[in-house]
C-alpha cells in the first residue's frame, strides 16, 4: 500500500508546494526587500556609502527630491535598523553627522548588482511601450 503523504508536510523539493508556511513567510526575501528597498532607504545608503560621513543637509543635497522630514524618518529608521550610525557632536552650533555601518557597508555587493543590471531598464520601458500600445479592448479582455 502506498504512503499517503500529508500535504502539510510536503516541501519545495519536488514533493509539492508546502502549505504549512504562513503567509508572511512565504517569501524568505520579503524582510530584506522591506528593510533595503523602501522608498529612500536605498539612495540614502547609496549616498553614505558613496560620499561617506555627511552631515543632514549634505545627504539631503544629493537627494535633492525627498523633503527634510521623509529624510529624518529614514535616517532615523536605518539607524534603528543598524544601517546608519548617527553622531551628534555637542557644540555650538550642534552638529549631527550620519555615516553608512559595517551592516549598511555589506549591502554593496547587491546593489553593485543592481547597478550591473540597470541598462535592462531600456527593455523595460520598450516593454511598457509596447504593452501600452496594445489594443485598450485586447487588454481589458486580458484582465489588465
Amino acid at each position: 500500500m502506498a504512503e499517503r503523504v500529508d500535504v502539510t508536510e510536503t516541501t519545495t523539493r519536488g514533493r509539492g508546494p508546502r502549505t504549512d508556511v504562513p503567509p508572511e513567510n512565504a517569501c524568505p526575501i520579503a524582510p530584506v526587500v522591506d528593510i533595503v528597498f523602501s522608498r529612500w532607504t536605498t539612495p540614502i545608503l547609496w549616498a553614505l556609502h558613496e560620499y561617506g560621513r555627511q552631515r543632514f543637509v549634505e545627504v539631503e543635497r544629493r537627494i535633492a527630491t525627498i523633503s527634510p522630514k521623509v529624510l529624518t524618518q529614514r535616517l532615523r529608521q536605518l539607524e534603528r535598523d543598524g544601517l546608519v550610525h548617527r553622531t551628534y557632536h555637542a557644540e555650538v552650533p550642534p552638529r549631527v553627522e550620519y555615516e553608512i555601518t559595517e551592516l549598511g557597508r555589506s549591502l554593496a555587493p547587491l546593489f553593485a548588482t543592481l547597478a550591473e543590471w540597470s541598462p535592462n531598464l531600456e527593455r523595460v520601458e520598450e516593454a511598457r511601450r509596447a504593452y501600452d500600445a496594445r489594443d485598450p479592448a485586447c487588454r481589458a479582455r486580458n484582465g489588465s
